[in-house]
């Protein structure tokens, strides 16, 4: 299975698996948020169902997605511009939307304050 880790961490956490990555050390698929608050930000509940509708899917046009999701065609582009901007999604040459995973792993602790 294809899969995405996100995760918060730190910029540091971060720089450690790109050393390790360069010794030739397996890291996986990785997308790091610098916070929770950031992470929810760029995956609020609309552009999630956006990427949920994506996964393990063929690549689609923008009206495809709105379609599937009973979305407002304009509403779904800012969406995906955001979550193209953020590295989530790509756009294929023939202009389509594209998630390459089958399976997202979302990770964060909550410690307190």
């Amino acid at each position: 299975m294809n899969t995405i880790m996100l995760s918060v961490e730190s910029i540091n956490s971060v720089a450690e698996r790109a050393k390790q990555a360069l010794k030739g050390k397996a890291q996986g698929a990785y997308i790091s948020f610098a916070s929770l608050d950031l992470l929810w930000k760029i995956l609020a509940p609309n552009r999630m169902a956006i990427v949920k509708a994506l996964t393990g899917s063929e690549p689609l046009a923008l009206r495809e997605i709105a379609r599937r999701l009973d979305r407002d065609v304009k509403a779904v582009h800012t969406d995906v511009q955001m979550l193209l901007k953020a590295g989530l999604l790509n756009k294929t040459d023939a202009g389509k939307i594209s998630f390459g995973y089958d399976a997202i792993h979302v990770d964060f602790m909550l410690k307190a304050a």
